[in-house]
């Protein structure tokens, strides 16, 4: 299946990442700048096609009218496996339940700026999303290691015995703030959609359970892309010190 990413920072991330093959790129015959001028000397490194069009032609081809006049056509993304990814420095992610590409765009672009190595999601069908993804996690989905995991238990056992701590967003009896809790370390911090939150199998193998706390009295939970900025954000805090 071929996909058209629009854009220069999508198409950029694309060519860059190498986690999918990209099959030609279109260009505006008469856009010429920095970007420009990068994207088409890393395609001839590559040996990928440039077709050069009128703006017309591109706007035709393009989904929206946001694509700066480059386009590129590539294939599907290839994932990671639990072994590839890096657990001494960073931390990891589960997202479980985000149905909303645009959400999990948000949520990679904010965990890949704060350093995260990895992010573990149930296998599913995210490919027809993969220009949205792209486009709304500023290239970030293209760079961070993704592993779509068929069993997301076993995939957490097998972090867990290679010295990882789960550490779950959600409230709970048991749940401690996240400004005292220990995020030092080897963590994978999972977070589950807002209407369903984490499924049962996957917070039976947490360690341990955070939530954020309000300085109102909010009943509602804030969405999963809010959460996730808040969350990384303390885990680089508390790892600098």
């Amino acid at each position: 299946m071929d996909f058209l990413f629009e854009g220069a920072i999508a198409v950029k991330a694309a060519i860059l990442a190498g986690n999918r093959d990209v099959y030609e790129i279109y260009i505006d015959e008469k856009r010429k700048d920095r970007d420009c001028a990068f994207i088409k000397h890393r395609a001839l490194e590559r040996n990928i096609p440039i077709t050069l069009l009128p703006r017309e032609k591109i706007d035709d081809m393009a989904s929206k009218s946001t694509h700066g006049g480059i386009l590129c056509r590539c294939g599907e993304r290839r994932y990671q496996t639990i072994e590839e990814l890096e657990v001494d420095h960073g931390f990891l992610t589960i997202l479980e339940g985000i149905e909303d590409p645009y959400n999990f765009a948000y949520l990679l672009r904010t965990f890949y700026a704060f350093g995260c190595k990895g992010v573990l999601v149930p296998a599913r069908n995210w490919t027809t999303a993969s220009d949205i993804i792209a486009k709304g996690s500023a290239g970030a989905s293209e760079y961070i290691p993704i592993v779509a995991c068929e069993d997301l238990s076993a995939a957490m056992i097998a972090l867990q015995d290679r010295g990882v701590r789960m550490i779950g967003a959600m409230r709970s009896d048991s749940a401690v703030s996240v400004y005292e809790a220990d995020l030092c370390g080897r963590v994978c911090i999972a977070i589950g959609g807002e209407m369903r939150g984490l499924s049962k199998s996957v917070i039976e193998h947490l360690d341990a359970q955070v939530y954020i706390p309000y300085e109102n009295d909010f009943r509602n939970a804030l969405t999963a892309a809010s959460s996730g900025a808040v969350l990384a954000y303390e885990i680089v805090r508390q790892n600098k010190k």
